[in-house]
């Protein structure tokens, strides 16, 4: 993807958390690109810095403990790392919003669902408060809640975890922002539920020409919404390239542990697979390649230097150039 294509450009990002003793690196030379009108999913285990890419995006890493200690986020070509608090406050919730992962802890609990998507709106721009109630209930209305003139009476407590996280999602769209960052967007909601707020998503994506950046361990909601397929593994990158090219043909061993210990009807009856070992503590990781410990085609090598980018075609990249004992070429 040329850069001119590239919406959002996050280039050796590392965000890093300090203590008295020790310095955890949750963030550790990111790189990759949302272009315009493209679904990116970032994927990977809790604790591999999914959650504090998208939040140092957003400008909402805590400073102290956290610390942007290097890289550039480009959006729009501006490096969003420059900008000051109301430099920042101006692109976030406007032209970058982010739906979260639950939403019941991101309502507020003691104003109504009016009042809150209303302050979404009055915070960037000029309505009268007419306006704004009507603007709040086709908001409402545009993601699929009945009664809209109701709900903005309500409170987050009265409303159904689906709903509420419509009602997150009217809240995002509600500047009409250029790209949204959708955290785990699904996980507390049942698969039913699920599927709907995926389509639901995906329907607002296409009419209002927007980006979305998942993120997301569910391999199974990457298969269904991804143009492009960001894997991480402990504060790094390990693969990206198009959804079909890391789905059906890996490179790196992690990306692979995670499809083997995908259920299908192939494994019916057997036992599924699961990578050893844990994704190591930030602070503590090992020499080398990251994943090493947990990888059944180490090397030395693996254990001593940390790996460059493997070029495979078509924008396919993995971390990780080793020839497997089988003889398959990585």
């Amino acid at each position: 993807m040329a850069d001119n294509e590239a919406l959002l450009s996050v280039e050796e990002l590392k965000v890093y958390f300090r203590s008295e003793d020790e310095v955890a690196r949750a963030v550790d030379g990111v790189s990759f690109k949302v272009g315009r009108e493209e679904t990116v999913c970032l994927v990977g285990e809790s604790g591999c810095g999914k959650t504090v890419t998208a939040l140092s995006v957003m400008g909402l890493v805590p400073i102290p403990p956290g610390e942007i200690a290097g890289g550039r986020i480009l959006f729009n070509d501006q490096n969003l790392l420059v900008f000051n608090d109301n430099e920042m406050q101006a692109i976030r919730g406007n032209q970058i919003a982010m739906v979260f992962q639950e939403p019941l802890t991101s309502l507020n609990p003691v104003f109504t669902i009016g009042d809150q998507i209303g302050e979404a709106i009055q915070v960037h721009q000029t309505a009268p408060p007419t306006e704004v109630i009507q603007r709040s209930e086709q908001l409402l209305k545009d993601v699929g809640i009945a009664d809209p003139a109701q709900r903005l009476k309500d409170y987050p407590h009265q409303l159904s975890g689906g709903q509420r996280q419509r009602v997150m999602i009217a809240m995002a769209l509600a500047c009409d922002p250029k790209l949204i960052i959708a955290d785990e967007p699904t996980t507390a909601l049942d698969v039913t539920v699920q599927a709907q707020i995926l389509r639901l998503l995906e329907r607002i994506q296409k009419e209002r020409s927007m980006s979305v950046l998942y993120i997301t361990h569910d391999l199974g909601v990457v298969s269904k919404v991804a143009d492009r397929i960001c894997v991480m593994y402990a504060g790094i990158i390990a693969e990206q390239g198009k959804k079909d090219a890391v789905l059906k043909t890996p490179k790196h061993p992690y990306t692979q542990a995670l499809l083997a210990s995908l259920p299908n009807r192939d494994k019916r009856g057997q036992r599924l697979y699961s990578i050893p070992g844990t994704v190591p503590n930030p602070a503590y990781k090992p020499r080398g390649c990251p994943f090493h410990p947990r990888c059944q085609y180490a090397i030395q090598t693996c254990c001593e230097q940390f790996p460059e980018m493997c070029h495979y075609g078509d924008a396919h990249m993995a971390r990780c150039p080793v020839i497997f004992d089988d003889g398959r070429e990585n």
